[in-house]
Order: structure tokens, then C-alpha cells, then sequence
């Protein structure tokens, strides 16, 4: 099996392969209605920056393809929608493009779609600096996602084992990068624990991409022929990895992923303090499995309901979202008190 044809299959078991039974928990997660916002809908504002350039709304289409002859026209397509809805996007990973140069057509068709966007470069964080480098020139990214992915190299036949020097490798590419390391895992959560060691490392961008959405560990047990649903359900939820992070109050920008499937799920992480939200599996479903209109449709519907939240919630713009209180309960809060994470605080912020 080459690189190339598992790329293929990656985008054919994730599209088939449904989100994991256990929850990114933000069902347990709930803004409080406001009956007397004093606003009106045309003055709420989702426009917000990151890596320095202007952006519609807070979204971005996360890590999903590349690499593959068959994957060249949905990157375009994505970036594209990107660039129509003004969000940003990040490429799948670059490795194949390394190995074979012929294939980087397959990752700049993004850039080219989409000039000035945010576009994020992608590799694993035990890539080389030159690699890394590398896949940064290629689409000329404003960044660099480096992906942890434990639990899926280990479900991977012939995958990595390991995993040492890692942490060392993401500080090294932290300072002689030109552009900003985001770190994220691939749908496995980050623990308070990662979160600190990474930014001892000097990263200041981080992409929980929590458990509860699509599970990489099922695709590759699928793309060998025999599931594991004892397996399946390892990570940290999204809304529990996403809260972990923000108790550290360390100056660090936080991207929610895992599980968002709608407005709602955005505004609850986006209320909690991340700045910026994430969503892959959604997208790419409305586009392979609908049309690039469809895709089109929703993100802007994404946004419009983001705003009509925002509304109900009392919050004009993004900065007044943040102050919103949040009622944190079930498992997500059971799981943070057991961790330390005073839940309460969020109940009470003043609005």
C-alpha cells in the first residue's frame, strides 16, 4: 500500500465511517438564552484576525486532503469555498507531496484557489526542519500545523512506534521557522499535561482536536479489515481538552475542534475562549458527497447562525461572546472536577 492510495483511503473510510459513539461533550456545554439582548441582529459581528490577516468569521476548514491525483480538485474546491466565505483553510498532510514531488499540484491548487486566505502547511511534528520548510514554501502557508497522532500510527499497520524526541523536535521547528507553529492532534484530544509541555516548548498556537469526531483510529482499523470498537473509544472529549487548556490561563490561541457540527457547537467553544473553531468532516461530506454549491450553502449558513447565537446570547461581537456565561454539566463537568478545573467560574461570569 503507497502513501498515495492511503490518502485515497483515508477520505473514503472518513466520509463512510461515522463520528465515534462516546461525544466531544459539548452537548453538555450551554449559553445562557437573553430574553433582552438590546441589540440587533445587523450590529453582531463575527470578523476576527489570525496569523495577521482579516477573517469573515472565526471558522476554519481543518486538515483533510492532499497527495493524491483524485484529491487535487477537492483541495481547490475547499479553498474556494474558503475564499467565498472568508475563512481559512489547512492542507492534509504534505509528506506524499516530500516523498514525490509530482504530487504538490495536489496541495498548491489551495493556494492557488485562495492567493491571500489563510492557508496552514501540514506535516508531523517529528518532520525535519527542512521538511518543514519545505511544505511551508510549497503553498507559501502563513503557517505550520504539526499533527500528533499516537493512537493512530499505533492502529496503522507498519506505523510508527516510537514516539521519543518529539517534544524536542517541535521546540527546534518552534525557533527557526519563519512562520507560526500551530500544534494539533488528529481527533485524540490534548491533556493539560501536552498543553504545558508545549508551551514550555515555546508554541503558542494550539488545535485541541478533541475526541468525538472523526476517529482516525477506526479508519485505520477499517483500511486493515477488522474494526475494534474496544479501541474506538480512546481520547479526550473536545469540550474537556479545549477547558483543560484554557484553566492553564496561559497566553496561547486556542482552536476548538472535534465534534462541531453546527453554529451552536462553534459558539459554545468560541464563548469558552478559543479563538477560532474548526470543522473537517461536515465540509467534506457537503462537498464529495453533495456539490461545491452545497458546501457554499452551508458555511454561509454556518455564519449566519453563529451570529443569530450570538444574538440570543447577548453578545455583539466576539470579545463580548467570550464574557458570556456558560453552564458547564454532565460528563464534561464530571471529568474537569475530577481534573481540578473549577466548572462554577463559567456559570458566573458577569456577561
Amino acid at each position: 500500500m503507497t502513501r498515495k492510495s492511503r490518502k485515497l483511503e483515508h477520505l473514503h473510510y472518513s466520509l463512510q465511517i461515522c463520528d465515534r459513539a462516546a461525544t466531544a461533550g459539548w452537548e453538555d456545554i450551554a449559553l445562557i438564552h437573553q430574553a433582552l439582548p438590546e441589540i440587533s441582529l445587523a450590529e453582531v459581528k463575527t470578523d476576527c484576525a489570525f496569523l495577521g490577516k482579516p477573517l469573515r468569521a472565526p471558522l476554519m476548514l481543518n486538515a483533510m486532503t492532499g497527495g493524491h491525483p483524485d484529491t487535487a480538485e477537492i483541495n481547490r474546491r475547499l479553498a474556494r469555498a474558503a475564499r467565498r466565505a472568508g475563512i481559512a483553510m489547512a492542507v492534509g498532510s504534505q509528506r506524499a507531496a516530500l516523498d514525490e514531488p509530482a504530487l504538490a499540484y495536489t496541495y498548491t491548487a489551495a493556494r492557488e484557489e485562495n492567493p491571500d486566505g489563510v492557508l496552514l502547511a501540514n506535516l508531523s511534528a517529528a518532520c525535519t526542519p527542512a521538511e518543514a520548510a519545505a511544505a511551508v514554501e510549497m503553498i507559501h502557508a502563513d503557517g505550520l500545523q504539526l499533527y500528533l497522532n499516537v493512537p493512530q500510527e499505533l492502529a496503522m499497520g507498519g506505523g510508527e512506534t516510537d514516539f521519543r524526541g518529539v517534544l524536542a523536535n517541535i521546540a527546534t521547528l518552534v525557533q527557526c521557522l519563519s512562520v507560526p507553529v500551530i500544534v494539533k492532534e488528529v481527533g485524540f484530544g490534548l491533556s493539560r499535561e501536552a498543553v504545558t509541555a508545549l508551551y514550555r516548548a515555546g508554541v503558542r498556537y494550539i488545535d485541541v482536536s478533541g475526541a468525538g469526531g472523526t476517529n482516525f483510529f477506526a479508519i485505520e482499523s477499517a483500511r486493515r479489515g477488522r474494526r475494534r470498537p474496544e479501541m474506538e473509544g480512546w481520547g479526550i472529549p473536545a469540550a474537556v481538552s479545549l477547558l483543560e487548556a484554557l484553566q492553564l490561563q496561559r497566553p496561547l490561541f486556542l482552536i476548538a475542534s472535534g465534534g462541531l457540527h453546527s453554529a451552536l457547537d462553534v459558539a459554545k467553544g468560541l464563548a469558552a475562549g478559543a479563538g477560532l473553531a474548526a470543522l473537517a468532516r461536515p465540509a467534506l461530506q457537503r462537498l464529495v458527497q453533495g456539490s461545491p454549491g452545497e458546501l457554499d450553502r452551508w458555511l454561509e449558513q454556518m455564519i449566519g447562525d453563529l451570529r443569530a447565537v450570538m444574538l440570543m446570547a447577548g453578545a455583539a461581537d466576539l470579545r463580548a461572546l467570550v464574557r458570556k456565561p456558560l453552564v458547564i454539566t454532565g460528563r464534561t463537568a464530571e471529568w474537569l472536577r475530577c481534573r481540578g478545573v473549577d466548572v462554577d467560574v463559567y456559570a458566573r461570569r458577569p456577561g
